[in-house]
């Protein structure tokens, strides 16, 4: 029989624009794409690192930053996603041997049939260790800064230096190196900060002054590695900023990295967190410089934690598509306007 497609027998079938869609997924779900998708474009971004505490606490490093474009999927297919949390801010109650250290934050996954995968960001240390000596931040999607050297140790044999996280092939950058010391004081280095997406984390350094002796606000104030700016939602947000370092007495602490990073802390007992679902890193805490807890005078401190992150996808829209028998005034159109695909 005839009917509205110009003749032909069959059923007649509308001719269907698929319209764009973008899924932000701030805690882990199940993407199921829209019937014509065979490919998207993403961005997964991991949980970020925790902060160090106690002397020197160093950054931690953003979570992983992944994105890219035309990554193959199935139309009308489920997959399921893991959006990672953000690392604990390391806790200390004061004293040398206090653990003081970050914790590395969670993988983030979309997993499509190739998973992308983003590493949590690297701990941030803490310089609170036995014999007072700054410790090498942790390795991440964007590396934890590194702690220095507690002051007043006369007695350490080494400089004070210690190495930023290491980062993941494509995903961040290394986390700050703390340096130090004033000669023949123990180590006076302030800590690194942590790494972010965009850029490698801050380097701490001993008091400005070169005195043994803390001037206010004369230390070196680490900031955390700036983050990268993504438009997949269709406005230009930045992710995946690095911790900031704590400062030391009455200095301020570094300034998280622009893309979620926590600010670090002098004289206050926690540092700044992570942003939620941007992945970046927790601040640096130092300690209060005040309370007797018979190892140091230090009040308890705690590290930042890191932001959690998130998976966001964006499947394209506008062509004209579909199979079977088609209203040749629609196919007529969809070709003539430059979006028919059969």
């Amino acid at each position: 029989m005839a009917n509205a497609n110009g003749g032909i027998i069959g059923i007649d079938n509308p001719a269907v624009v698929q319209p764009e869609v973008i899924t932000t997924f701030n805690s882990s779900g199940t993407l199921t794409t829209a019937p014509y998708t065979t490919a998207v474009e993403y961005l997964v971004v991991a949980g970020g690192g925790g902060g160090g505490s106690y002397y020197y606490g160093a950054g931690g490093g953003a979570g992983g930053y992944l994105t890219a474009t035309g990554n193959p999927v199935s139309g009308n297919s489920p997959y399921p996603v893991t959006v990672g949390a953000g690392g604990a801010g390391g806790s200390s109650p004061g004293g040398p041997t206090a653990p003081g250290v970050g914790s590395k934050g969670s993988n983030s996954v979309l997993g499509t049939p190739s998973p992308i995968t983003s590493e949590g960001g690297g701990f941030g240390n803490t310089g609170g260790s036995p014999g007072g000596f700054g410790q090498n931040g942790g390795p991440g999607g964007s590396g934890g800064g590194a702690g220095a050297s507690v002051p007043g140790y006369t007695n350490n044999p080494v400089a004070g230096n210690a190495s930023g996280g290491t980062a993941a092939s494509g995903q961040g950058n290394a986390g700050g190196t703390s340096n130090g010391p004033f000669p023949g004081y123990g180590g006076l280095g302030t800590s690194g900060a942590g790494g972010g997406a965009g850029a490698v984390g801050g380097n701490g350094n001993w008091y400005a002054d070169g005195t043994p002796t803390p001037t206010v606000n004369a230390d070196a104030r680490a900031a955390g590695g700036v983050g990268l700016e993504n438009t997949i939602t269709g406005s230009p947000v930045f992710y995946a900023g690095g911790g900031g370092a704590g400062g030391y007495y009455n200095g301020n602490g570094g300034a998280g990295g622009n893309g979620g990073g926590g600010t670090g802390r002098s004289n206050s007992p926690d540092a700044g967190n992570g942003t939620a679902n941007l992945g970046g890193g927790g601040g640096g805490a130092q300690h209060l410089g005040s309370g007797a807890d018979g190892a140091g005078g230090a009040a308890a401190s705690t590290g930042g934690a890191g932001g959690s992150g998130v998976v966001i996808v964006k499947e394209a829209g506008g062509d004209t598509v579909g199979s079977g028998i088609w209203d040749m005034n629609s196919v007529y159109d969809a070709v003539k306007a430059g979006t028919w695909s059969s």
